[in-house]
């Protein structure tokens, strides 16, 4: 049994700190809104701050939705680091970007590890534990904390601090970019007169096929609730082509894919399933 601390108990959070539980794990939990923790109660200690929830434990987990809310968890008035002792971990299991983990690394006290260990996956694999997590840390620390990421699905290596983080941008630009190609081929089939019934089949048997079949469902019906938002693969999105630009690459595909994003933004389907955006490109409602 591991003395751990979960915040961020959002729609992937909340799930993966149940996860924690059901592995006998002695769990602390903390949200922002109180409410969301009020759940657990009777199943772990519900946390008043972030500092009050990592006291004496052995890692603290976050997952939050951007570096800005990071920052606020960890360095704010209450934040991790004003109870974090030395020779504790942290393990940042949000989508931020490599050159966010690198930023928040340097701030945090001496004798505090950071490992990034973001998911691939939606809130079914949170449930159920069958995320990819990719692990940004040394072989020792990654060796460590193994069998407690593993309570969220299969745990990989990628590489020293970053590489977690590095992976799972690589990872989103391919399902952002796949998701506006089946927009794109669905607006091209229309055009062309072509009954969906008809062209549907076709397309799940091509190379878009796996992209198209995940979300097939939501696209028939027009229904698009959400696994993962839209607003969330947007700000993924600008990840990607930051993370890019910072490097000197010029991602055409992924810049295009982000502007299909923006406009589903703009339209208001931000709040719905990001395969939404092909009812934004295709010109059919979503809901």
């Amino acid at each position: 049994m591991t003395r751990l601390a979960f915040l961020g108990l959002g729609a992937m959070g909340a799930p993966m700190a149940a996860r924690l539980i059901e592995a006998v794990h002695e769990v602390t939990v903390w949200n922002r809104s109180r409410e969301k923790a009020e759940p657990f109660a009777g199943r772990a200690r519900i946390a008043d701050t972030p500092a009050d929830a990592v006291r004496d434990v052995e890692a603290s987990i976050t997952m939050v939705t951007a570096q800005v809310a990071l920052e606020d968890v960890l360095f704010g008035p209450d934040g991790v680091v004003r109870a974090v002792g030395a020779g504790a971990t942290l393990i940042d299991m949000s989508t931020i970007g490599p050159d966010a983990v690198a930023a928040v690394a340097a701030r945090m006290p001496e004798g505090v590890e950071l490992i990034d260990a973001p998911v691939l996956g939606s809130v079914s694999n949170a449930a159920d534990g069958s995320l990819k997590v990719f692990v940004g840390a040394s072989e020792a620390s990654f060796a460590r904390w193994r069998d407690v990421l593993a309570a969220f699905g299969t745990p990989s290596h990628l590489g020293p601090q970053g590489s977690g983080a590095a992976m799972k941008l690589v990872a989103n630009s391919t399902l952002s970019g796949m998701m506006s190609l089946v927009g794109e081929a669905l607006l091209l089939s229309d055009a062309l007169g072509l009954e969906r019934e008809r062209s549907l089949p076709i397309l799940l048997e091509s190379r878009i096929g796996p992209a198209l079949e995940a979300k097939l469902d939501k696209i028939e019906s027009g229904v698009y609730d959400p696994s993962f938002r839209l607003s969330l693969m947007l700000k993924d999105a600008r990840l990607i082509l930051d993370a890019a630009e910072r490097r000197g690459v010029d991602l055409r595909v992924a810049r295009a894919a982000e502007d299909w994003y923006e406009q589903a933004q703009a339209s208001g389907l931000g709040d719905l399933d990001y395969s939404a955006v092909v009812a934004e490109i295709t010109g059919r409602p979503g809901a």
